[in-house]
């Protein structure tokens, strides 16, 4: 592992609260410099609340987070979405033999701060972080998992990702993988400033929070380079 220079910083994160937004600039600011099509203005921002994801998902089949009472888009694209799919396949090969808890993908929405819902790519939360060891019946549960996953897509930002690692980290969440699908590398943060560089000729591994767990990145990166077989 390649040790790079931190992408947090103290003037990162945490950021000013959005409701101290005055203009869309600055609102767009804070939330990361964001694309400003990702944010949704109804309900206003500052007021939208976690019924309000779910209502959006229910109506509209959109997916998104909640930002200090901001409705944001997550951003993501087929084949950071095939990508993610791949390793939730493979994480899940580790863990459901073992029982060790539960990975899911990146439509489990999960509010870890009273306003903020999140919604990894992939995530792992061992079973000591649901309530009575039970799969909870919320839409939206209050839940913070041991693993948090995002694979950058073209509408993300470093601002948008520093605040994400950031918030992560502060929720309890002890292990981040940021996968880049373009430069086909993996950063893993074991904490806001303890950060890491996985290039494609690497092993990435589940450290601390899924020893045993381990994955060439060589094998996930080349199934971006599937193709269709030959016809005779």
């Amino acid at each position: 592992m390649t040790q790079t220079t931190p992408h947090i910083s103290p003037a990162s994160f945490p950021l000013p609260p959005v409701s101290d937004a005055s203009t869309v600039a600055d609102l767009i600011h804070r939330l990361g410099d964001i694309p400003p099509e990702r944010i949704r203005l109804k309900p206003p921002p500052g007021q939208a609340t976690v019924a309000d994801v779910i209502e959006i998902e229910d109506r509209e089949n959109r997916i998104c987070e909640l930002v200090e009472g901001v409705l944001v888009e997550k951003a993501m694209g087929y084949r950071e979405g095939f990508l993610a799919n791949r390793l939730l396949i493979l994480l899940s090969q580790f863990v459901d033999p073992r029982n060790l808890g539960l990975v899911s993908g990146s439509d489990a929405m999960m509010q870890i701060f009273p306003d903020l819902v999140r919604i990894p790519d992939v995530a792992f939360a061992s079973w000591a972080r649901f309530p009575e060891g039970r799969i909870p019946e919320e839409p939206v549960p209050h839940l913070v998992p041991d693993l948090a996953v995002e694979v950058l897509s073209r509408g993300n930002t470093r601002r948008e990702m520093d605040r994400k690692v950031g918030e992560y980290f502060a929720a309890g969440v002890r292990l981040v993988w940021i996968i880049d699908p373009k430069k086909r590398t993996v950063a893993v943060y074991t904490s806001p400033r303890d950060v890491g560089t996985l290039a494609e000729r690497d092993v990435l591994d589940g450290g601390e929070v899924l020893p045993g767990f381990t994955l060439p990145l060589r094998e996930l990166f080349a199934e971006l380079d599937r193709r269709a077989a030959k016809q005779a």
